[in-house]
């Protein structure tokens, strides 16, 4: 595998060098300073790629070139920012570059309704709580309607949550889940997602699954024609949130999206974090189903629960058999003949990293650990095969 870790840029308080110290020959970035539906310019894309050669690494992966709000509702300026989206993937082309992962998420990316949940190593997780989401929801944000989409059941938990939570829980999680989208460190506002939620009221995940099928047919030709590879994150978490459909969560709607648009050039970002937060899904068998598909890999774990609450713990614990999904991940690649990027993800703050501000997950030595354990085990797989 080629192994990869995010950067968020220049701002980055993890360093290329210390990517590059991790043992990384590639890089995961994306040019977070041009604002959605824009167009990544030759000159721009240019300027990142001297950045990460001059550490003596390469920008293998692009993630994420973001899909606009106006393409995923089809209104407003989707037909120019379509435009400009195959304008960029044209560019990045043209930079040599071939893996650009995105993700189709409406309003929100991933979620988390905890970002310092206490490791019994006193390492800090991601954990995402169903209950305290429900009373965000309901509680806190307000959402007009929002009981209509939960059961009996969750809003009462969702309200014994609200009423034992002291007020400083209460505000940590209202700040977590107004989280801005990766690379960015402004937070949304209450009124903000309330309006694009409200945007959203006429869709449903029939009609969403459509509109992706049809972005899908207008940028995967030009991809397959400038030799890139489209590769489509998961939802995080895989199920619904504060009534928004959500299309990328299990098996099935990976066949429907490889099944829409037939093409080389169509294909996941394979995240074990999010697909194995869902029992449902086995991993293994979607590698054999959809490995001609997979481009990209993030390599994480969760531990989850039947109510739809999960943490994230060490890369080789958790819920997700991660021996086995790497056997059948070289094996994968010995058959297509190549080697796949792979980045470890949302790794524990740790050692000095716990006195540092980072992005969430995205701190440099719990990558560290979680890429060392990955690249142990793919090498002890590969000896054994």
């Amino acid at each position: 595998m080629i192994q990869t870790m995010r950067w968020y840029g220049p701002n980055d308080i993890v360093s290329l060098w210390d990517i590059r110290q991790a043992g990384c020959s590639g890089v995961v970035t994306a040019l977070h300073h041009i604002p959605v539906g824009e167009i990544w310019t030759i000159d721009e894309i240019k300027k990142r790629k001297s950045l990460i050669e001059a550490a003596g690494m390469s920008w293998t992966v692009m993630e994420s070139l973001p899909v606009s709000e106006d393409i995923k509702k089809r209104s407003g300026e989707f037909k120019r920012h379509l435009e400009n989206y195959k304008t960029s993937i044209k560019n990045v082309a043209s930079e040599g570059l071939k893996v650009i992962t995105y993700n189709f998420m409406p309003v929100l990316d991933w979620i988390r309704t905890d970002l310092e949940y206490l490791m019994p190593d006193h390492s800090k997780a991601l954990r995402f709580e169903q209950a305290a989401f429900i009373a965000f929801d309901l509680f806190m944000l307000k959402r007009p309607h929002a009981e209509q989409d939960y059961s009996d059941l969750q809003i009462s938990k969702a309200r014994n949550w609200f009423k034992d939570a002291n007020e400083q829980t209460r505000t940590r999680v209202f700040q977590n889940c107004l989280q801005g989208l990766p690379g960015s460190t402004v937070m949304f506002t209450p009124q903000e997602i309330l309006n694009l939620l409200k945007s959203y009221h006429h869709m449903d995940r029939d009609s969403l699954k459509e509109n992706l099928s049809a972005f899908l047919k207008e940028v995967i030709p030009v991809a397959e024609a400038s030799q890139v590879k489209m590769a489509i994150h998961p939802d995080d978490p895989p199920y619904p949130v504060l009534g928004l459909p959500r299309v990328v969560c299990t098996e099935q709607d990976a066949a429907d999206l490889i099944d829409s648009v037939p093409s080389p050039s169509n294909g996941l970002c394979f995240c074990t974090g999010s697909y194995g937060a869902r029992a449902d899904n086995d991993l293994v068998r979607m590698i054999r189903r959809f490995g001609d598909h997979i481009h990209f890999l993030h390599l994480r774990n969760t531990k989850r629960d039947a109510e739809g609450n999960f943490f994230e713990v060490d890369h080789l614990a958790g819920d997700t058999d991660m021996y086995e999904v790497m056997k059948e991940l070289v094996l994968l690649q010995r058959k297509r003949k190549i080697n796949l990027p792979m980045r470890p993800d949302h790794g524990h703050q740790m050692l000095d990293d716990l006195n540092k501000t980072t992005y969430p997950g995205y701190s440099a030595i719990g990558r560290l650990r979680g890429l060392a354990e990955l690249r142990g085990l793919e090498l002890g797989v590969e000896r054994s095969l």
